[in-house]
C-alpha cells in the first residue's frame, strides 16, 4: 500500500485538529468533575473539599480577617444570602447551615465566590443542587435555561443518566448559560 509523503507539518496536524475540535465543543454545560480521591470528598462533595482549602476544614473559624466559617463567607455575602436566619456570622452557624447559604451563593455568583479553591477542584460555571420536589422543567424555568429541561438534561446527561425524570435530591446540576445550552459560563439570576 502506498504511503502519503510526510511534510514537515504532518506531526502538527493531529494537535491542531484536536485544538480545533476542543474549541468547538460545548464547555459551559459540562457536568462537574467527579470528586477527588481523599478524605475531603468522602461526604458532601464539594463542600468539605472547599472548606479544607478555604479554612483547613474548620467550619467555626474566625481569624479576624473579615471572612468567617468553613467556606470563608464575607459578612455582607452571609447576610445577603440568608445566613442571618441561622446565625449572626458564618462561624457561629453549623456546617449544614453554612452549606445551605453556600448553595444560594453558588446560584447567584457561581464558583467564582471561591476563586482559588474552586480552580483547585476544577469547579466552574453555575450549578443547582436538586431539592425535594425539583424537576428538570422547574429548574430550567427558574434559571431561564434556553432550550428548557431538554437542554438542562443534555448538559447533565452524565450525572442524570438516560431518564430525565430520575433526578436525585442533592444532585449537583450544571446550569447552561442563558445564550445557549452550550455556551461557556452561565450568568443568570434565578427567578424568585
Amino acid at each position: 500500500m502506498p504511503t502519503l509523503p510526510r511534510s514537515r507539518w504532518s506531526h502538527h496536524v493531529p494537535v491542531a485538529l484536536l485544538a480545533v475540535l476542543l474549541a468547538l465543543c460545548p464547555t459551559g454545560a459540562r457536568a462537574t468533575p467527579p470528586p477527588p480521591v481523599g478524605a475531603c470528598a468522602a461526604t458532601e462533595w464539594p463542600w468539605n473539599c472547599l472548606a479544607q482549602c478555604e479554612s483547613s476544614g474548620d467550619w467555626h473559624i474566625n481569624t479576624g480577617n473579615g471572612y468567617y466559617g468553613g467556606l470563608q463567607f464575607w459578612q455582607a455575602t452571609w447576610a445577603e444570602h440568608g445566613g442571618l436566619a441561622y446565625a449572626p456570622r458564618a462561624d457561629l452557624a453549623t456546617r449544614a447551615q453554612q452549606i445551605k447559604v453556600a448553595e444560594r451563593v453558588l446560584a447567584t455568583q457561581g464558583w467564582k465566590a471561591w476563586p482559588v479553591c474552586s480552580k483547585r477542584y476544577k469547579l466552574f460555571g453555575r450549578v443547582h443542587f436538586v431539592k425535594a420536589g425539583d424537576t428538570l422543567a422547574s429548574i430550567a424555568r427558574r434559571y431561564r435555561v434556553k432550550g428548557g429541561w431538554k437542554a438542562l438534561h443534555r448538559a447533565n446527561a452524565e450525572v442524570i443518566g438516560r431518564d430525565p425524570d430520575r433526578i436525585r435530591t442533592g444532585l449537583m446540576l450544571v446550569l447552561p448559560s442563558a445564550k445557549s445550552a452550550s455556551a461557556r459560563g452561565a450568568v443568570l439570576t434565578p427567578l424568585r
